[in-house]
C-alpha cells in the first residue's frame, strides 16, 4: 500500500491544488489510538492498488506532526478527531469521518 506522507505544512497547499485533477484522501493516525490503529488496519486490509488511479491517498502521523493536523482543522474547516479520513476535491474537504465510521466502501462511494 503506497501512501504518500503528509509530514509539511508546504504539503496542504500542493494537496488542495491537486485535488483539482483528482480527489485527494488524508488520513489522520494517532499512532497512540487502538481505535486508530484498528481503523488504519480496517482502511489497509481492504486498499486496492488501482484506487490510487481514483484518488491520491495522504498518510499523517499526527503525533509526529500536530502542526499539520491543526492547519488541516483550519484550512480544511473539519473538526479534529483521531483516527480520520478528509476526502479533499476541488480545495474542499467533502466529506470526512472518524473512529469507527471510517468505512472503505463509504469512501470510495464518494469519489
Amino acid at each position: 500500500m503506497d501512501w504518500n506522507k503528509l509530514e509539511s505544512l508546504a504539503q496542504l497547499d500542493e494537496i488542495r491544488e491537486m485535488s483539482d485533477e483528482k480527489p485527494v484522501l488524508i488520513f489522520k493516525h494517532s499512532t497512540r489510538c487502538s481505535i486508530s490503529s484498528i481503523a488504519w488496519d480496517r482502511l489497509k486490509r481492504n486498499w486496492k492498488v488501482e484506487d490510487s488511479e481514483k484518488v491520491t491517498p495522504y498518510y499523517l502521523d499526527l503525533i509526529r506532526h500536530r502542526d499539520v493536523s491543526n492547519q488541516i482543522e483550519r484550512e480544511f474547516n473539519v473538526y479534529h478527531e483521531s483516527p480520520q479520513i478528509i476526502l479533499v476535491k476541488d480545495g474542499k474537504a467533502v466529506y470526512d469521518n472518524s473512529h469507527m465510521g471510517i468505512n472503505y466502501t463509504d469512501i470510495m462511494g464518494r469519489i
